[in-house]
Parts: C-alpha cells; structure tokens; sequence
C-alpha cells in the first residue's frame, strides 16, 4: 500500500469517529450502539462540538442550558431560540450538523399525521435520548422486533 493510500484510508477512519472535536462526525443510517458515542457527551463535550462546526459564539447558549448528547437530539430550528439562538442562517446550519451527527434527514414540514411512522432511525434516536438500563442496553434490532409485535 502507497503511502497516499495509507493517508487516505487514515482520513477516512478519523470521519467516522464521533468525538466533540470532530467537526464531520456522522452516523448517516448506522444505528449500532458504537456509533452514537455523542449520546454520551456531557454539556461540556456539546458546547465544544458547537465550537469545533464553526458555531463558537453559542458554545455558551448549549453549556448554559445543559444540552447534553441525549438533549441533542431533540435541537431543531424550532428549539433553538429557547437557546438564545436567533440568526436563522446559524439555526439552518447548526441544525443541518446535528441532523448530519445523528443520521438523519430533514423532518418534512408537510407531513401528515395520517402518513406512516417514521423511520427506524429516528425512533431509535427518540428512544436514546431517555436515560436509564433498558434504554442504554436497547438496540435497533430489539426496537425494530418491539414494532413488529
């Protein structure tokens, strides 16, 4: 193996980790256990990855509010003016990153509530972002075999 090849293989492990420091991080459709470390961040860890995406003036606003990993999951534009975040453009892209974070796509406003649950992803996601035994040992595949019965 060339030494580009070996540099390049290297790039690509590193986009994979989820660490606060890690502007790319992303779980795009992965939803093993391993891969959502950012569950476990603190409020410290939020307010850093905040930072690390280019957003260091709201570093306060999430480490104020105690946006912990689990609380992350539930930031939207719709939520984030309770942060003391009112630039729309910075809501559209620190939401754009956290939906880039947790893997999943863009919640269309149009939905209709007669449309068919969502997709296992986000379930799965609603679902972590409680705390306690069951929840931290639940996996996809125990959430999708509880929805098939």
């Amino acid at each position: 193996m060339s030494k580009a090849e070996e540099d390049e293989e290297e790039e690509e492990e590193e986009e994979v980790k989820l660490t606060p420091e890690s502007s790319s991080a992303s779980s795009h459709g992965n939803t093993d256990t391993h891969n959502m470390e950012f569950l476990q961040w603190s409020c410290e860890d939020v307010a850093g990855w905040i930072e690390s995406i280019g957003f260091p003036q709201y570093k306060r606003c999430f480490s104020e509010n105690c946006v912990t990993g689990r609380k992350l999951i539930f930031v939207d534009c719709a939520h984030m003016p309770r942060l003391g975040i009112t630039d729309f453009k910075d809501m559209q892209g620190i939401a754009a990153r956290v939906r880039e974070l947790l893997g999943i796509t863009e919640v269309l406003w149009s939905r209709s509530i007669a449309d068919p649950p969502r997709d296992i992803q986000g379930l799965f996601l609603e679902m972590k972002s409680r705390t306690g035994v069951k929840t931290d040992e639940l996996t996809t595949e125990q959430l999708v075999e509880d929805i098939r019965h």
